[in-house]
């Protein structure tokens, strides 16, 4: 008997040991870190593995010589950060490097990837530059476009590496959108936009002019992907013209007619096409619905990708790089309870090499799984969305953090996010809700959020509280509300309207006033201001409506503790009439935890910024919800 009472009390006391670490707490800075190596690529003979690498507070570019391991540090930052960056030929690389005023001047070098013969192509620049064609053209030319000429539109420029010279290669009207090249650099593609309705324009040869293929609604996908190399004036495109559904298709560029479907489906949404200039055909479709799924159009493709499903079981992987000769591959892989690591991965051979791990602090073990859920709306919608439920607790009686994502459209995803499982962490239940109006569920889903940002799109986040309520998993009374951006002003307009629902809930960068929103929409994309008006409004025309829709005007209203985060180098951010909003709440006594945090190009200070955003937002809902 006594044996027996020992080994029961052994058992209880691995099982207690166990709940335990399932339950520990871990450090802020853990789900935050920032990589101490990033954005790796790989030049297009395969030879050169480049990255960018964290010294001294900033990330300089690195290569390594793959044969023989030598690797040679090809910059020495002091005050601006690289941005982005990217192979132009075997032995040269391109970096764009930006300082963290408002302006964000920026500066364009070519150097050799042995650190030798570096030029400076612009310097503190106030102009963006968009990279169309990074391939070298003639061994001296890139395509990009550039906002230098006016600040409202971009135009197309060869850009010459050797002297950084810019030749416009064509002049923006006012109305073009996009720009496209063929396979060989040939300019060929434009897309205009009068605000709402969007042009496929296409020329055939650089000495002609563009001429209108097919005209849509903004609301219609009609996206570019690649030319056909063995048809003539065939452009393989993801659209949903004449249906809800994206699909992958042939357009015929002279009568503006699909040739051919590739790949569609009633159910299936295509949100991504891979084109192989080394196989010149359309390898690959990803659609999406609660997680992301390759569908192969090129048998020799599957085989080959096959392979990298083995070497990497259970777990997701997407092709960050490849070499020209689609030998040699960055692969990067993630799940939902993973942030994932980079790999080499050689074709020939079959062997991965570990690059990195992403956030090696992270224990898969340690986090909560993302679950995909649906529910229905009280006017009948369905609406998709993710739960993450906390490790170390039943999945009854929770609190929760409702989290709407950002937008205009925009959706939640399948994978790991460190925001996610920070709360999770902390005991909370987290609920994600891609409302009316995100996108990947079809154009109609879509346009059904146009205009409801404080009517519909509300009801459908109430709606998965509800839901959650009936299903036992939430504690009515411990529920907040958090996003950021559009997810911020969606939470800010749930909690006024409904102090019934939610305990407390903040904003972080959130939107408080769509006329101020609407005001600050960059110059470049003043052509997209009419599409903007039918998606959120119109200042002129739905004045009261936007009025009722900001949060800002409904101070009176708000009872329930708030937590508001704003970034003071955001420029999309009216930081003067955040701090005024939050004075007319305080003197109404709502109580206001108020944070400014600054999150621009330096890691660094990317880190220590949402380090400091998390600490006070766990405090925060200790205090608001876990207490209660």
């Amino acid at each position: 008997m006594l044996r027996r009472i020992i080994v029961l009390f052994l058992i209880a006391l691995i099982v207690a040991c166990k709940g335990n670490n399932d339950g520990k707490t871990i450090p802020v800075d853990d789900f935050f870190k920032i990589q101490d190596k990033a954005y790796y690529r790989i030049s297009p003979d395969g030879k050169s593995l480049s990255y960018l690498k964290l010294q001294d507070k900033k990330l300089d570019l690195f290569v390594e010589d793959l044969a023989s391991g030598q690797i040679v540090q090809l910059t020495h930052l002091s005050e601006k950060s690289i941005s982005f960056y990217f192979w132009t030929s075997n032995n040269e690389l391109v970096y764009y490097t930006e300082d963290e005023s408002k302006e964000r001047k920026s500066d364009l070098f070519v150097i050799n990837k042995d650190g030798s013969k570096q030029i400076q192509l612009s310097s503190n620049e106030k102009t963006r530059v968009r990279v169309i064609e990074d391939q070298l053209i003639d061994d001296q030319y890139i395509i990009v476009a550039s906002n230098k000429r006016d600040s409202t539109v971009f135009d197309v420029y060869r850009l010459n590496v050797r002297n950084g010279k810019m030749d416009i290669a064509a002049k923006n009207p006012g109305n073009v959108t996009e720009w496209m090249t063929d396979n060989k650099g040939v300019l060929k593609i434009a897309v205009s936009s009068d605000g709402v309705n969007e042009t496929l324009m296409y020329r055939e040869n650089e000495s002609q002019p563009f001429k209108p293929v097919i005209t849509n609604n903004f609301e219609t996908t009609l996206q570019p992907i690649a030319f056909s190399e063995g048809e003539e004036n065939v452009l393989y495109a993801i659209s949903n013209v004449n249906r809800d559904k994206n699909a992958l298709v042939a357009l015929d560029l002279k009568t503006g007619k699909e040739k051919q479907v590739l790949f569609g489906n009633d159910t299936l949404n295509v949100v991504d096409a891979k084109y192989s200039r080394t196989k010149k055909k359309m390898i690959f479709v990803t659609c999406e619905t609660w997680k992301k799924e390759k569908f192969y159009l090129d048998d020799s493709t599957r085989v080959a990708y096959s392979k990298i499903d083995q070497l990497l079981p259970r777990t997701e992987w997407r092709i960050m790089d490849k070499d020209k000769d689609d030998n040699v591959f960055i692969v990067r892989t993630f799940t939902d309870k993973n942030p994932g690591s980079y790999y080499l991965y050689t074709a020939k051979e079959n062997k991965l090499k570990k690059l990195i791990d992403i956030n090696s602090s992270i224990k898969e073990e340690d986090m909560s799984e993302m679950k995909p859920i649906s529910y229905k709306t009280a006017d009948g919608i369905t609406i998709n969305g993710y739960l993450t439920l906390p490790k170390s607790k039943k999945a009854t009686n929770l609190p929760v953090v409702v989290m709407p994502h950002n937008g205009p459209g925009l959706r939640n995803t399948w994978g790991y996010n460190a925001e996610v499982q920070f709360l999770a962490n902390r005991g909370y239940a987290v609920l994600q809700v891609n409302y009316r109006g995100s996108t990947g569920y079809g154009k109609t889903f879509y346009a059904a959020g146009f205009k409801q940002w404080s009517d519909k799109i509300q009801e459908d986040v109430n709606d998965g509280v509800k839901w959650l309520i009936a299903k036992k998993i939430a504690n009515p009374k411990k529920v907040a509300i958090y996003g950021t951006g559009f997810g911020g002003y969606i939470a800010l307009n749930c909690l006024y309207k409904n102090p019934d629902i939610y305990s407390c809930g903040g904003s972080n960068s959130g939107v408080i006033n769509l006329f101020s929103y609407l005001k600050t929409i960059p110059p470049f994309l003043k052509s997209n201001l009419q599409m903007y008006y039918e998606i959120v409004g119109n200042p002129i025309t739905d004045t009261d409506y936007m009025r009722f829709a900001s949060p800002v005007f409904h101070a009176d209203r708000f009872k329930t503790p708030l937590f508001i985060a704003q970034n003071p180098k955001d420029p999309r951010v009216n930081v003067a009439e955040g701090v005024q909003f939050i004075k007319e709440l305080k003197k109404r006594n709502v109580p206001v935890t108020y944070i400014e945090k600054e999150e621009g190009p330096n890691p660094v200070m990317r880190q220590q910024g949402r380090t400091a955003l998390y600490k006070a937002l766990e405090e925060f809902l200790q205090q608001n919800l876990s207490k209660k």
